[in-house]
């Protein structure tokens, strides 16, 4: 006679394996990742836009001069754009004939840098006009909008997304840039015994030097600290959202 056997229990379900779990974890990741990004959104600065507004056509100016000397120096073809550099380079010799004269490479090489921060601080601007919705809108739903967007600067508005992400990096990248880029300016001088400023008056040197460039440490401070603040909030509210606190019980 032949006996069966007879399995007290069902079989238990395999396991998964490790690979198959790990990838399921990464999905899991992967998608509150977006769910997070989605709900994000950068709110724009109007005194920033502001500032940019007004600084940005004087930076190009400004780069437009260096790279054309010795054509937009006075007696150069085109110093009729540039006539005010006349008295400027004057004042400080880095933008006139002393740095020319003795090939100084500051000059064009803080204006290359000058192109860069142009280039973000416009990238900045077209994420922020183009893609930027009213508070209300951006908060009910994370997809653009093409009715609700514009470049209005005194409306409160946010980018959110992607978008909003790649304008926040933008705008900091650009602003610190430009702080260190003016601090290292006024550091020359001052390590090289003030060479190219020293031989102006006090009161020449305050209204037609100092505070001049003083703009562009005051407003690149203020936008980096600014949206420095912003990235830090957003890496901590990540942070808090991927590792939430067990409920006790």
């Amino acid at each position: 006679m032949v006996g069966t056997r007879q399995h007290p229990e069902d079989f238990p379900p395999p396991a998964l394996s490790s690979s198959a779990a790990s990838k399921g974890s990464d999905t899991q990741r992967q998608t509150a990742t977006r769910r997070q990004l989605s709900q994000w959104a950068h709110s724009p600065s109007p005194i920033v836009q502001l500032w940019l507004i007004f600084s940005l056509p004087l930076v190009l100016w400004d780069t437009g001069y260096v790279f054309l000397r010795p054509h937009s120096m006075p007696g150069g073809a085109y110093h009729h754009f540039w006539s005010p550099y006349a008295l400027y380079g004057t004042i400080d010799y880095i933008y006139g004939w002393p740095a020319f004269n003795s090939r100084n490479g500051f000059t064009s090489a803080q204006a290359a840098l000058n192109i860069v921060e142009t280039a973000l601080y416009s990238y900045y601007l077209f994420l922020v006009w183009t893609r930027a919705k009213p508070v209300s809108i951006a908060r009910n739903s994370g997809k653009s909008s093409k009715g609700a967007s514009g470049w209005s600067v005194l409306q409160k508005k946010s980018v959110t997304g992607t978008a909003g992400a790649y304008a926040l990096l933008a705008i900091f990248s650009a602003s610190l840039m430009t702080l260190s880029k003016t601090v290292l300016y006024g550091l020359n001088e001052a390590y090289s015994g003030f060479d190219n400023i020293g031989h102006n008056d006090m009161f020449t040197l305050v209204f037609l030097w100092i505070i001049p460039n003083g703009l562009w440490i005051i407003f690149p401070t203020f936008a980096t600290f600014l949206h420095g603040r912003e990235i830090v909030g957003s890496l901590e509210t990540a942070s808090v959202e991927a590792n939430p606190k067990p409920k006790s019980s």
